[in-house]
């Protein structure tokens, strides 16, 4: 087994995660656009110029792009940065059968379920890998009772014993002891309600969570949150096919339910924004994913499919989230928003994403000691 990537696997590894990502977010708005009889001129695979492409006989180009990080499906009559409802002199223009054929021309709810199809697909695809993973291997279903308190641990400090049910914390319904640990290691130092039950009564407690610096065998810490709690032993059940999609739904649920949590602690300065990675980031443990083997790197990419879904369902202009929340807005007042508007919201919107990529790119060198280095050489 490869113990560290070289630049060339981290490469090669980053688009085998990314690419194909992309192209399962853009073949969703695709094939919505197809369902409803909207043409699409171009599907591409990053931008800039063009390195690979075809026309197939639809008339859609399909192309490779030089900059691999992102992608778009463009449809005919899309003829404007907000995709809105708003007649223009191009597309007035247009012969009758050809307007029919323009994203403009349908009817808002089709609209939104094309925008919306691109991230749907990629938590499709994270639900379709959890399916996979629990015909396989099964699920662990450990009952959430405490079978040990470790001694001065947070759990310990909190009066928490031996034969315990944990029922919640800080709201979060526990079903299970793996619940525990996805609940907690997300809030180093923070203090917590736990609701549990003690011969048979319910009860309430506080603790603030311990917090422990961990490293993998790549050099690459994290601060984590630790309760000190020990489960009996790991229950894994097999999952009846027709039990797979309600799990998988289930597992999904709780990646964005944790990533719900972590945001909203980077938004409230629980948590320091140094965490936030890029696509640096995300190229280097790429590479280290690929050197654990196909199983990891997978699990890794489906982590990176849900994430690639909710952030694009972020009420942000320019992201799916934004055409999204535009498409709302029209619905309940029964026009489309003034143009002027919605062009001012997508130049904000486009500052908005090109300074946080600035900011995570310079993130992602900090966390490689690049400043760190340079500070050395020029001092």
């Amino acid at each position: 087994m490869i113990e560290s990537p070289g630049i060339l696997l981290t490469v090669v590894a980053f688009l085998l995660v990314i690419g194909p990502l992309i192209f399962i977010h853009e073949l969703g708005h695709y094939y919505a656009g197809r369902l409803f009889g909207v043409k699409a001129e171009a599907f591409s695979i990053g931008f800039g110029r063009e390195l690979i492409g075809w026309t197939d006989k639809r008339g859609t180009r399909w192309r490779i792009a030089a900059l691999p990080l992102g992608g778009y499906v463009r449809f005919a009559g899309d003829m404007n940065p907000a995709s809105a409802h708003v007649p223009t002199p191009e597309w007035l223009a247009l012969p009758p059968e050809e307007r029919n054929k323009t994203f403009q021309s349908k009817p808002l709810w089709q609209r939104f379920i094309i925008v919306a199809a691109g991230p749907l697909t990629n938590f499709l695809f994270a639900i379709l890998v959890f399916m996979a993973v629990f015909a396989v291997n099964g699920q662990a279903r450990t009952p959430a009772v405490l079978a040990s308190v470790e001694p001065g641990t947070a759990a310990a400090a909190a009066g928490l014993m031996p034969g315990d049910r944990v029922t919640a914390i800080s709201g979060q319904t526990i079903d299970r002891f793996e619940d525990i640990p996805r609940i907690v290691s997300i809030r180093p130092d923070e203090v917590v309600q736990l609701d549990i039950v003690r011969d048979g009564e319910p009860r309430s407690l506080s603790a603030r969570i311990g917090a422990e610096v961990e490293g993998d065998r790549f050099g690459n810490e994290f601060r984590v949150g630790r309760l000190g709690v020990r489960p009996g032993q790991p229950v894994w059940v097999d999952v009846p096919f027709w039990q797979l999609p309600g799990a998988a739904i289930g597992q999904t649920a709780d990646v964005v339910r944790m990533m719900v949590d972590t945001l909203g602690q980077i938004i409230t300065g629980r948590r320091s924004v140094k965490e936030l990675g890029g696509p640096l980031k995300i190229a280097q443990i790429s590479g280290q994913q690929a050197t654990l083997g196909w199983f990891d790197f997978v699990l890794f990419m489906t982590m990176i499919s849900i994430n690639l879904g909710f952030i694009n369902l972020l009420p942000i202009p320019l992201l799916d989230g934004g055409h999204l929340l535009f498409y709302t807005v029209e619905g309940v007042v029964r026009r489309p928003l003034n143009p002027a508007v919605q062009e001012w919201a997508f130049r904000t919107g486009l500052a908005i994403l090109l300074a946080f990529m600035v900011f995570v790119t310079a993130n992602d060198l900090a966390s490689f000691g690049v400043w760190q280095r340079l500070a050395g050489l020029i001092g």
